[in-house]
């Protein structure tokens, strides 16, 4: 490989490295933290979920159903449980929750349920997983943000 070849690679694993660490907020640490945001966009997110899976159930019992709008849905609902999982993971488990914080390993299972579950979003219609999961996120919120047993 030539060294344009060389400086190409570069330049391109730096643009795909940049653009990941914009997603995940900055990992510098910058300590600028929006914790209310990312609780408002999970959530956000599980009603997208919730309406994408109420959209391929109609779409799926439709007669000469709409292939195109069902593979959108489909697609709409994959990537904001992706999204819900990258927040949940890069944002709250990367970056918000210490050892040393009080509830640690209740948050920590709270926070690998809320991944399962996005993940059970992926592979079902079925609202009752959005539901648990809203339940989830909803614990998970409250213990978070130090309001249990208030």
């Amino acid at each position: 490989m030539g060294r344009i070849g060389i400086v190409f690679g570069m330049a391109w694993a730096l643009a795909i490295g940049l653009t990941g660490a914009a997603w995940a907020h900055c990992e510098i640490p910058c300590g600028i933290y929006g914790d209310e945001i990312r609780f408002n966009l999970l959530a956000e997110h599980l009603t997208t979920i919730e309406k994408a899976m109420g959209q391929i159930q109609e779409l799926e019992k439709a007669e000469g159903g709409n292939s195109n709008q069902l593979i959108r849905w489909v697609v709409n609902k994959e990537e904001h449980a992706t999204a819900f999982q990258e927040i949940a993971s890069q944002y709250f488990l990367t970056q918000r929750i210490k050892p040393d914080m009080p509830q640690y390993e209740r948050q920590l299972a709270l926070l690998h349920g809320m991944l399962a579950g996005a993940m059970k979003c992926k592979q079902t219609t079925d609202p009752a997983a959005v539901t648990s999961l809203r339940a989830l996120l909803q614990e998970f919120q409250t213990l978070y943000l130090g309001k249990a047993g208030k």
